[in-house]
């Protein structure tokens, strides 16, 4: 008889079902099987913990309410449950407030918790690459596209991090919230890094097909204070959510949870998302169509000659980040 809190297997999916898999019952890791569920992105989510006790906490405490939902096969599990999953989002590691990158003034921001959090994918994937070598893995651990390098490292052939789409939503919303229209009609990208050297492609931004520098001409706002305030308050948007409460984590969980359904839906979205990106020689955001295997095609938009140079001195932090972390891995194994 199964108890009430038993939740290593509730019901039995259908063969060939969609099957997702969760790494980290954290904040971000909750946020990210809570929005799932609600999405109906998939026919079975496994959530993995390092602490047992929290995973099978967490999915006792959703399957209750899942049941208004899609119909979805919740359990906590081992890194041998995740076999046959089609993605596999990692969360785990060191958040921002407790790994102190919440400082406006650091330019390294989410790069500060790279070592860290190196550390604990260095234990939990290849673990992951016994059960699932195949998955899609989604980085949404921070930094998520250093950490993404290092995934495909260890020879995952499909890796994406969740990169600038969270970024780039934050930009429509504060674009549409200051010029009054709906964020669904602003058009506007953020490239690069999700990070400090983030790249606002305001050239190519546009309400209805009007520029935004043509919009606040008419509206008579200075486009250079306009332009500061909201990229301010794009940039640190996460600080103010963690000084708020801890932990940025239900945008993330909901971005995460939508990318999950483009890949297993292979519905062919364009999406600002990070992948290796040869020509830069390292994981950084452009916008991209996605299908079952992650990244279709790269795309490359139009960008005026400083977001071009901008976009070059992200892909050289983020290759100096690699470097070196690599070099440093490189010293510890000889220790």
């Amino acid at each position: 008889m199964v108890s009430e809190t038993d939740t290593s297997r509730s019901r039995h999916p259908s063969p060939g079902a969609p099957k997702i898999g969760v790494i980290g019952a954290g904040a971000v890791g909750s946020a990210c099987m809570l929005a799932a569920i609600m999405r109906g992105v998939a026919r079975e989510i496994v959530l993995v913990n390092r602490n047992r006790k929290r995973s099978a906490a967490v999915v006792t405490d959703m399957q209750y309410g899942a049941c208004l939902s899609p119909a979805v096969d919740l359990c906590d599990g081992t890194y041998p449950d995740l076999a046959g999953a089609a993605l596999v989002m990692i969360t785990a590691g060191i958040n921002e407030k407790a790994g102190g990158a919440t400082d406006r003034n650091d330019p390294n921001g989410r790069l500060k918790l790279l070592d860290g959090n190196a550390e604990v994918y260095d234990d939990i994937l290849p673990k992951l690459y016994r059960a699932a070598p195949n998955a899609v893995i989604l980085v949404v651990t921070d930094p998520p596209d250093p950490l993404a390098d290092l995934v495909r490292r260890y020879g995952f052939p499909r890796v994406l991090s969740t990169g600038t789409f969270l970024d780039t939503l934050r930009f429509r919303f504060q674009l549409a919230r200051y010029l009054g229209v709906d964020p669904r009609s602003v058009e506007a990208e953020i490239v690069g890094e999700h990070g400090t050297s983030a790249v606002f492609l305001w050239s190519s931004a546009r309400v209805g097909g009007m520029s935004i520098e043509g919009m606040l001409a008419q509206r008579r706002i200075p486009f250079g204070a306009f332009r500061r305030t909201i990229e301010h308050d794009v940039r640190y948007a996460n600080i103010t959510i963690i000084e708020g409460i801890g932990a940025s984590q239900y945008g993330i969980g909901m971005v995460s949870a939508r990318i999950a359904e483009i890949v297993l839906r292979a519905d062919r979205s364009v999406i600002p998302i990070g992948s290796f990106n040869p020509r830069y020689g390292v994981t950084l955001s452009l916008p991209s169509i996605i299908g079952h295997d992650g990244i279709v095609q790269i795309l490359d938009p139009e960008m005026s000659p400083d977001e071009g140079r901008s976009l070059e001195r992200s892909a050289q932090l983020l290759k100096g980040a690699v470097s070196r972390l690599e070099a440093r891995q490189g010293q510890d194994k000889t220790l």
